[in-house]
């Protein structure tokens, strides 16, 4: 997350079409795969639910200037957008099925700017199989200001919940940690990296584990998305599961390009453990089924397990001598003044 600051101008050409011409124009074809969208001409979406099934629900708000920078690409904005609420169903080992959105945008924000929001919305309806039902388009003052509720589908009694982890399980998190927080750091000018693409791509266009979903169906006890950083979220699972964690700074997965910034400044190492954005999944499963799930060939680490006794809701990270480590931050909290 971005620490809350006026940032720079957004500005495009001048709009050249009223709300219903914008609607008509850009956001009714991203509707036309789902037939409970009506086509975007009633005043609400009606669809039923397979059999056998329960809905998953979630909304996300990104604001200009704290989850995304103001110049960022439109296409790269709404990649964002919706990916954060799609690794949400992930972590709730839900199936994409279809979302609503409210833009609020500033009246200087012109067609061509949402012509190309609009491009990035479909290749990932296409990438990810979600439609847009509905939603609501207004004016702002400012910033601009999105939020998408999205819907999946879970077989009945088989969501992913935060609070069924018990003592002993292993922790396991997919994908790479830190990868994003120092992406947004490159960006910001506070940090240089001889490889900063994949940095930058992965704090723009984070990528949903959907494709863990069946493993966590069959594995996790417990879990939930990294998007406020991997000790902080691992501590709202220990909490909901009244446990306490302990992981290994050293097992917790980098990518290259993060390995080598943090090679080059260790200090960097609390950065990639609580900076957050990571959107990748923080799971517990029983230890004896460590070696099926890793037979299952799936992109996931093991980092630590939850201890039998322990203080409910607390992460204790160990350095590579076995060591506490000490971290600058816990993770990302809203409402203060920065990241804390």
């Amino acid at each position: 997350m971005l620490p809350p600051a006026p940032g720079k101008s957004t500005s495009a050409a001048a709009p050249s079409a009223g709300e219903f011409g914008r609607i008509d124009r850009y956001l009714k074809p991203l509707a036309a795969g789902f037939s409970g969208a009506l086509g975007l001409t009633d005043d609400a979406a009606v669809f039923g639910i397979p059999a056998g099934h329960e809905l998953v629900v979630t909304t996300d708000a990104l604001v200009a200037g704290v989850h995304f920078l103001p110049d960022d690409p439109p296409a790269d904005i709404a990649a964002k957008m919706l990916r954060v609420n799609l690794s949400d169903l992930a972590a709730m080992a839900a199936e994409p099925l279809a979302y609503s959105l409210v833009t609020s945008l500033p009246r200087d924000i012109g067609d061509d700017w949402l012509a190309a929001f609009a491009t990035g919305l479909a290749e990932d309806q296409r990438a990810y199989g979600i439609h847009l039902l509905g939603g609501d388009s207004v004016s702002t003052p400012g910033p601009i200001t999105l939020s998408v509720t999205a819907m999946g589908l879970v077989p009945t009694g088989r969501a992913l919940r935060r609070g069924g982890a018990g003592p002993g399980d292993l922790v396991f998190v997919s994908g790479t940690i830190g990868d994003a927080a120092l992406g947004l750091r490159v960006l910001q000018g506070t940090l240089t990296a001889e490889d900063p693409d994949p940095l930058i791509d992965r704090y723009r266009r984070p990528r949903p584990r959907l494709a863990l979903v069946p493993v966590l169906r069959r594995f996790a006890t417990a879990g939930l998305d990294v998007s406020d950083g991997l000790v902080a979220d691992l501590a709202h699972l220990c909490d909901v599961s009244g446990r306490a964690a302990v992981i290994d700074a050293s097992q917790v997965p980098l990518s290259a390009s993060a390995r080598a910034v943090v090679g080059k400044d260790p200090r960097l190492l609390s950065t990639v453990l609580t900076g957050g954005d990571d959107y990748e999944i923080v799971f517990t499963i029983r230890p004896t089924d460590r070696d099926a799930l890793l037979a299952t060939g799936a992109e996931v680490t093991a980092i630590g397990r939850l201890e039998p006794d322990g203080v409910p809701g607390t992460v204790t990270v160990l350095d590579a001598s076995g060591a506490p480590l000490k971290l600058e931050a816990a993770g990302w909290t809203h409402f203060q003044a920065g990241p804390a």
